[in-house]
């Protein structure tokens, strides 16, 4: 503001610096004057205007945020359990701030920017955004949602006011087609311009998201419709620099195939595009379909027959002075191989406690590369860890007593605790927990994929000095609203989390020899924010407390 009432003056007075010896003597020099000045006046109107528009921009995002903050802040996890929630939190603050940070440049406001410096570097980017993003397609292609469940908030067991825009689904859409994901992209620009043709207002406009829409259908190999959409974009964008070229390309292909199938033609089918309407491409996991299904709660292999031999006990520990007045409940999950829970593991205090611990620490968990056995990130484990020592606090020294009181095996060979927090659409796909010898020969016809998948990996536990992965002890932290179970895919079972409890599986036969059977998975957390710690029990130490067995497979 005094930058541009300085500019102003300046001209004034240039004005009358170069007429002074002259304008006075003639009024008719002077009325030109008042005329300039009449200019300046509408420009200082034109200047207060602006920056009116400005601030009342300003308020308005002002007025929207608070808002948001007052519900997000009151419970913040809560907040963030909705994925949506989530991820408009990733878009706001790397993409929407960033367009208010722009509007308020227009004229510097030191205090501002000097906030936005501070604060800049603690802000999601580009990859979070599109993190966020795909997560939400990982959602809905795992619990099978359309986009219009996802974009009115209509989340399995949850019904919400949290909207996507038509121009939240358009960028939905670009993360998709940007990353050659077509069937995704075809999805959510079908969803923006559903959105848009039911009068919704946006930025991003019809012939944007038919030119999206229309190239990302033909890539998904449906040309009839391709042609009908690219027709409905010339229509109402003839100058459209790509639409005429793409239509003249996309009817030679039909006529094309037709010639050589010797088909009539087929006119463009008039039903909506809908979740199924194509088929997903096959991607790097083999047991895809049968992971996701456990993950709906889909498939499960559980029967009366298997129910007959499950059993729920007491547990002491072989007598363990620790848990004769108070034995731990303990409850079969499967019978083979066996799979226990026990409940009332952790108390509140000490989850709470843990948490506290590991959120300061808490970092993108890695996988161990199978060709190099470097620890590296990955897009199938999607979720922060962090390691816990017993010289951190008391309560990692007492769950460490504990564990090894209820399993009877010895875990100062063990790993740290890790602990870890699943985010949005947090998972980790299916995987082994002990390591793979590069020549296993324990596998059967319906395992080989999986076995070709990891057959190089080499012994990633070896510079431990503490053998491989016997056993794994896993705290469930938190109750989840929806998703985030624990999957077996290779005999069916689905473990859902509960607060408090923990289940225990062996990874290893008492020969040392793999059990692959326990290829398991985290479900991508829908709805709430999962918890949960690992105690890796490892092989060295239990020489007396679980002897090897006779045969290959005890």
């Amino acid at each position: 503001m005094r930058t541009f009432l300085s500019f102003v003056l300046w001209m004034l007075l240039c004005c009358c610096w170069s007429t002074r010896a002259e304008i006075f003597t003639s009024i008719s020099q002077m009325t030109d004057l008042i005329y300039t000045e009449k200019e300046l006046v509408q420009s200082l109107r034109d200047y207060i205007k602006a920056e009116e528009t400005k601030l009342d921009a300003v308020k308005s995002w002002a007025n929207k945020l608070d808002a948001l903050t007052r519900a997000s802040t009151s419970d913040p996890e809560g907040y963030l359990a909705h994925p949506v929630n989530a991820y408009k939190l990733m878009k706001r603050l790397n993409t929407e701030w960033s367009e208010l940070e722009t509007l308020v440049l227009q004229n510097p406001s030191d205090g501002f920017i000097s906030n936005m410096s501070i604060h800049r570097q603690f802000f999601p980017d580009e990859e979070d955004e599109t993190g966020a993003a795909k997560a939400l397609m990982r959602l809905q292609d795992t619990y099978q949602l359309d986009s219009e469940a996802f974009s009115r908030g209509k989340l399995p067991g949850m019904h919400s006011n949290v909207l996507l825009t038509v121009d939240d689904c358009f960028d939905m859409g670009k993360t998709a087609y940007n990353d050659a994901d077509y069937y995704h992209a075809v999805l959510w620009m079908q969803q923006a311009l559903k959105q848009l043709d039911g009068g919704e207002e946006s930025v991003a406009t019809k012939p944007d998201i038919l030119d999206y829409l229309s190239y990302s259908v033909y890539q998904m190999g449906d040309l009839p419709r391709a042609i009908e959409l690219t027709r409905r974009l010339v229509a109402i964008s003839p100058g459209h620099q790509r639409a005429g070229g793409n239509l003249r390309y996309f009817e030679r292909l039909l006529s094309k195939e037709r010639n050589e199938q010797n088909q009539d033609y087929q006119p463009a089918s008039e039903e909506p595009i809908l979740l199924g309407t194509y088929r997903r491409p096959k991607d790097h996991l083999p047991e895809r379909e049968k992971y996701e299904a456990l993950c709906r709660g889909e498939g499960l292999q559980m029967n009366d027959e298997r129910r007959s031999r499950l059993f729920c006990r007491y547990q002491d520990g072989k007598r363990n002075p620790r848990l004769l007045l108070k034995p731990m409940k303990e409850e079969d999950e499967w019978d083979s191989p066996h799979i226990v829970r026990y409940l009332e593991v952790l108390s509140h205090q000490e989850t709470e406690k843990i948490k506290e611990l590991a959120k300061p620490r808490l970092a993108r968990a890695t996988v161990r590369d199978p060709k190099t056995g470097v620890l590296t990130t990955a897009n199938y484990r999607v979720s922060k860890s962090a390691w816990l020592e017993e010289v951190d606090d008391p309560v990692i020294v007492r769950v460490n007593q504990r564990i090894e009181d209820i399993t009877g095996l010895e875990v100062d060979t063990a790993e740290l605790l890790q602990v870890a927090n699943y985010g949005v659409g947090g998972q980790y796909e299916p995987h082994y927990d002990f390591s793979r010898r590069p020549f296993d020969n324990n596998r059967d016809g319906n395992r080989l994929a999986t076995f070709l998948n990891y057959k190089d990996e080499p012994d990633a536990f070896k510079r431990l000095g503490t053998g491989n992965r016997m056993a794994t002890f896993l705290n469930y932290m938190s109750d989840v609203e929806a998703g985030g179970a624990t999957v077996f895919p290779d005999f069916g079972a689905a473990i859902r989390p509960k607060k408090g409890t923990a289940v225990f599986w062996y990874n290893l036969f008492k020969s040392g020899e793999g059990d692959y059977r326990t290829r398991h998975a985290a479900c991508p957390v829908l709805v709430g924010s999962k918890w949960v710690s690992n105690k890796w029990i490892h092989e060295r130490g239990q020489e007396f407390r679980r002897p090897c067995g006779l045969r290959e497979v005890d």
